[in-house]
């Protein structure tokens, strides 16, 4: 039991230390009146949006539990008594406890979302006015507006599965209580599903319709007061990328965190050491020190690239989690501790390496980005397949990192030495995942950073401020955009790390030893898991499209109908925007996410476990690639058309590209094709996978 005490003192630690920097950022000066009308317009459609988002969510969740229940009860297959009847008692204890589990893992999710999207809608403010005093000030307010989220959400994740551990009996059947848990996780990627398709539909939708109308058909800046979609756009990158990233890194870690524990119960058997099991929890108690430690250490700087000082405390950050990790491994994992060690430095290293590879592709600096740019010179056509490119690239470098990373923490832990002659590599990996686990709340921050940047930036378009505050938040919107590509990157990472360490627990828990895809009837699941992948991106990106359709012609009929709107006369209807976008937002995330949740079961219940096995490995394999694609592309559009707006491309010809050029107008329709794709499918797909996981893990018993 050492060290298992750190674990609620490091969570109840990180939620004082969120509540320090809420006061921190509060405190920060809010600017001009019109600055602040502006900011009250975002919060009060992003509020709003919430509202009725998680009321559907919430009233799907609720009726999902009593499914949940009422399917395990009757279904799930359990051990028979000594006279040969079934154990009733067992089977509704399992219904009742998963149900339960869900719930929270629900509630708990969805608090994620909605403190992420709060500290957001504060923090833009305050970012806003910083840049009107400096480049540093801003960085500072950004990054720990953004670290609110971060902290929170990785603490509720962390105290929430181990209290409700020790509540399904954790300290008397350890061995038993993480398979009764599994509905916690099932739970928070029910609610990070629809929440981050809502919210991603939402988003991108009056991101398209603004950019469309706006910068292309009516030759006007990004964020100009005069674009009706505009207050949409910036709502939609709070409850979108805020909300949504939250609750989806929240079921990450927490989904992660019990598949670990899972694994740890064999290890658990063989030695009668709970630390096996506990290990998962106290490791990531650890991560939250070194990534509070790392944000606190960020001072930012006039002078340098505000991306290096964010990368100077995420370095931190990592060493600080290697020194802790060997510490926490000497005390808990036995006498081979070191292969353990070394394996969970492999998952630390994989997500450095997740964070270059998302800033090769997506940084204006490196080539790809480049080449994107170069390519609008001749047209939307070749922007569009540029881009494309790129992003099946980008799969090469992702494919070769995991598999490095699962075969390389795979062997560490088979090499040590284990009572009854048991291997270790399964736990290997296990210990690689949670390392990559360590600095997700650093990497939550950076991801929020992004939006509260990107609606700075708006802030000071809308209320008029001089071009010196908007070239610095200019330069902050740039990087984050880059800071949300990295957080996509690190899900993509850390869900190919997970999806082995599920997988294995759902052979564990459907008492399967292999899955034979020579099977005819196993080949068909695999076929269907990796269809799903593309169904599902199809039927968001889709919704994207239609709703976008209508935000086009709703700014359309305003410009033809109001003069006054581009004389600067009269304001536009920001709110007929908000409305359209919010009621479809809702209306079509329903039909991708009810198809993510029933699709595994139907296979399940039709063609049993190990097409379900079948069903989930490939699926997910699939779902991980795709969203490479989805995530890398949509990011190297965006930050193409940014590079050729800050001035610093230059043609063919040696002219400098200028904003309203042709050339610009190009890269523009490639960053409305990668909306959908980046902010959308790729980051519901990230949802997905762990979905499959966690919703197999709960129903294998009625697979069975």
């Amino acid at each position: 039991m050492a060290l298992v005490w750190l674990v609620p003192v490091a969570g109840i630690a990180a939620i004082l230390f969120a509540v320090y920097l809420i006061r921190d950022v509060l405190r920060k000066d809010r600017g001009s009146e019109p600055m602040r009308d502006v900011a009250d317009r975002i919060a009060e459609g992003a509020v709003a949006f919430m509202k009725r988002q998680y009321r559907t969510i919430g009233l799907l969740a609720i009726l999902a539990a009593a499914v949940i229940g009422v399917v395990l009860f009757l279904l799930s297959g359990t051990d028979l008594n000594s006279d040969g009847t079934v154990d009733t008692a067992e089977k509704l204890e399992v219904g009742w406890k998963t149900a339960i589990a869900f719930l929270v893992g629900a509630f708990c999710s969805a608090i994620a979302g909605i403190v992420g999207m709060y500290i957001s809608v504060k923090a833009n403010l305050r970012t806003a006015a910083a840049a009107q005093k400096s480049l540093k000030e801003a960085i500072v307010t950004a990054l720990r507006g953004g670290a609110v989220s971060g902290f929170l959400i990785v603490a509720l994740s962390l105290l929430g599965v181990t209290a409700i551990f020790y509540a399904y009996g954790g300290n008397t059947t350890p061995d038993i209580a993480p398979f009764l848990i599994v509905g916690f996780g099932f739970g928070a990627s029910f609610v990070a599903l629809f929440s981050q398709l809502g919210g991603g539909i939402y988003t991108k939708a009056a991101d398209m319709g603004a950019d469309l109308v706006g910068k292309v058909e009516a030759g006007i800046p990004e964020d100009d007061p005069r674009n009706a979609a505009v207050i949409a756009d910036l709502v939609g990158d709070n409850v979108g990328d805020c909300a949504g990233r939250g609750a989806d890194l929240f079921e990450s870690t927490a989904a992660e965190n019990i598949g670990a524990m899972i694994l740890g119960v064999a290890l658990y058997l063989a030695t009668k050491q709970i630390e096996w099991i506990l290990f998962p929890l106290v490791i990531r108690a650890f991560g939250l020190i070194a990534t509070g430690v790392g944000i606190i250490s960020v001072r930012g700087s006039d002078k340098e690239d505000p991306m290096t000082s964010l990368n100077k405390g995420y370095f931190l950050s990592v060493i600080l989690a290697i020194v802790f990790l060997a510490f926490t491994t000497n005390r808990m994992l036995g006498d081979s501790w070191e292969w353990f060690f070394f394996a969970g430095v492999v998952g630390i290293l994989t997500s450095v390496a997740f964070v270059f590879i998302t800033q090769y592709y997506t940084e204006a600096k490196y080539r790809p980005v480049k080449e994107i740019a170069k390519a609008s010179q001749t047209g939307p056509a070749t922007t569009a397949v540029a881009g494309i490119a790129v992003g099946f690239e980008s799969t090469f470098a992702t494919a070769v990192v995991v598999s490095a990373a699962l075969g390389l923490s795979y062997w560490l832990g088979s090499q040590a030495t284990l009572p009854g002659d048991i291997s270790g590599g399964l736990f290997g990996t296990a210990v690689a995942t949670m390392g990559m686990l360590m600095t997700a709340a650093y990497i939550l921050a950076m991801d929020t950073f992004g939006p509260i940047t990107d609606n700075a930036n708006g802030i000071i378009e809308m209320s008029g401020n001089p071009a010196s505050a908007r070239s610095v938040t200019d330069k902050l919107d740039a990087v984050g955009n880059t800071t949300k590509a990295l957080t996509k990157g690190y899900a993509v990472g850390s869900a190919a790390l997970a999806a082995f360490l599920l997988f294995s627990a759902y052979l564990t828990d459907a008492k399967l030893v292999s899955v034979d895809l020579s099977k005819v009837v196993v080949f068909i699941g695999a076929f269907l898991g990796a269809m799903l992948a593309f169904l599902f991106s199809s039927l968001a990106i889709r919704a994207v499209g239609r709703t976008a359709g209508a935000i086009i012609n709703e700014v359309r009929r305003q410009f033809r109908e109001d003069p006054g709107i581009m004389k600067g006369t009269s304001r536009p209807d920001y709110a007929r925007c908000v409305d359209i976008t919010a009621r479809a937002g809702l209306r079509e995330m329903l039909v991708p996410g009810l198809l993510a949740v029933l699709m595994p079961i139907i296979v399940g219940v039709l063609l049993r476990a190990e097409a379900v096995g079948g069903f989930l490995m490939v699926g997910t394999i699939a779902g991980l690639i795709l969203a490479t694609v989805l995530n890398n592309s949509g990011g190297a559009w965006d930050n193409a058309k940014k590079f050729i707006e800050s001035g610093a491309m230059t043609s063919d010809s040696g002219e400098v590209v200028k904003k309203g050029s042709f050339t610009h107008a190009a890269a523009v329709v490639g960053d409305t094709i990668g909306d959908p794709f980046k902010d959308t499918a790729g980051p519901s797909l990230h949802v997905l996978v762990k979905l499959l996981s966690t919703i197999t893990l709960v129903m294998a018993p009625i697979f069975l």
